[in-house]
């Protein structure tokens, strides 16, 4: 594994975070609803009804279509390392399914939904999601060295 070098993008991440937080409130004030990824996700797929489809796909494609609106913003598609095989990205993606399974939730709807309304188990989930995150990054970083 190569050595990967984080940049702190402070405009383009506080930008990003008032997008998501704006992105919550409305959902909240105009549906009644939390912006869990997982969940809006999850929602989609059978057995779930399909009556409130149309906010859960407008969300997704906003999600999945926004490098496009980049790029017709600035000209250019965001440029995106992803240091690993396809087969590390598909182990990680089921880990994260599990503790999404687990959790009761990711953290998009924990971490920022569940923080912003005081949720008990919300802290507990944000807390946990940043300790093994940390522990993680130190763990590849500085004992297996990448």
């Amino acid at each position: 594994m190569t050595g990967i070098e984080t940049t702190f993008t402070p405009w383009m991440s506080l930008a990003g975070g008032v997008l998501i937080g704006v992105a919550s409130v409305l959902l909240m004030a105009v549906q009644g609803r939390i912006l869990g990824a997982t969940g809006i996700l999850s929602g989609l797929l059978p057995p779930s009804g399909a009556a409130d489809a149309g906010w859960r796909v407008a969300l997704l494609l906003g999600m999945v279509t926004g490098p496009a609106a980049v790029m017709g913003v600035t000209g250019a598609m965001p440029v995106v390392q992803v240091p690993v095989p396809a087969a590390m990205l598909a182990v990680g993606g089921f880990i994260v399914g599990i503790g999404v399974t687990f959790g009761s939730g990711c953290t998009s709807g924990h971490g920022v939904c569940g923080m912003a309304r005081r949720s008990p188990r919300s802290v507990v989930a944000t807390l946990t999601f940043m300790a093994v995150t940390a522990l993680t990054v130190f763990v590849l970083r500085h004992v297996v060295g990448g």
